[in-house]
C-alpha cells in the first residue's frame, strides 16, 4: 500500500458549532482534509499541488469537543498531472480505538516551478485494496469528465 500521511487534532471550542452539545464544524473538517491530502499529495509528486475538487465528502459521524481527530490520507489514482487522495477521519477514544467518521477523496494537480501543471510519477496498484480503490477512482474521473 501506499505511505498514509497522518495528522492529529483535538476538536476545540473554535473548531465548533454552537450547538448544546459542541459538534465540529463540517468546514473545519474539510480544511484538515484539504491539508492532509495536501501533504500526501507532494510527497507522491515531489512538487508542489493545488487542489482540484473534493470529488466526495461523506460526513458519516459527529465528532465533538474534545474529541482526537486523526486523518490518515493516501494515493489512491494518478493521472499525467493529477493525483486522487483518499483522507479517512476518525475519532480516536482514549483507549485506542478509532471509530470512522469522514471520507473524502481529493484531486490535486502537480506543479512546477512556474505553477504549470506537471507530471507525477504513476501510481501502480499492488494490492486488491489498491486495485480496487484505483478502478473507483477511474469511475470517479470519468464522472468528472462527463459533468464538464
Amino acid at each position: 500500500m501506499t505511505e498514509k500521511t497522518t495528522a492529529v487534532q483535538i476538536v476545540m471550542p473554535q473548531h465548533c458549532n454552537g450547538y448544546a452539545k459542541p459538534r465540529l464544524f463540517g468546514g473545519q473538517i474539510m480544511a484538515w482534509i484539504d491539508v492532509v491530502g495536501a501533504v500526501a499529495a507532494r510527497r507522491y509528486a515531489q512538487k508542489a499541488v493545488t487542489t482540484v475538487c473534493i470529488d466526495n465528502l461523506a460526513f458519516l459521524k459527529p465528532a465533538y469537543l474534545n474529541d482526537t481527530i486523526v486523518q490518515e490520507a493516501y494515493v489512491t489514482w494518478t493521472g499525467n498531472t493529477s493525483l486522487e487522495v483518499r483522507v479517512n477521519s476518525m475519532v480516536e477514544r482514549l483507549d485506542g480505538s478509532r471509530e470512522l467518521i469522514n471520507k473524502a477523496y481529493v484531486v490535486f494537480v502537480a506543479l512546477d516551478e512556474n505553477d504549470h501543471p506537471s507530471a507525477v510519477p504513476p501510481f501502480t496498484p499492488e494490492t486488491d485494496e489498491e486495485k480496487d480503490e484505483f478502478s473507483e477512482a477511474e469511475i470517479r474521473r470519468q464522472l468528472r469528465k462527463s459533468m464538464k
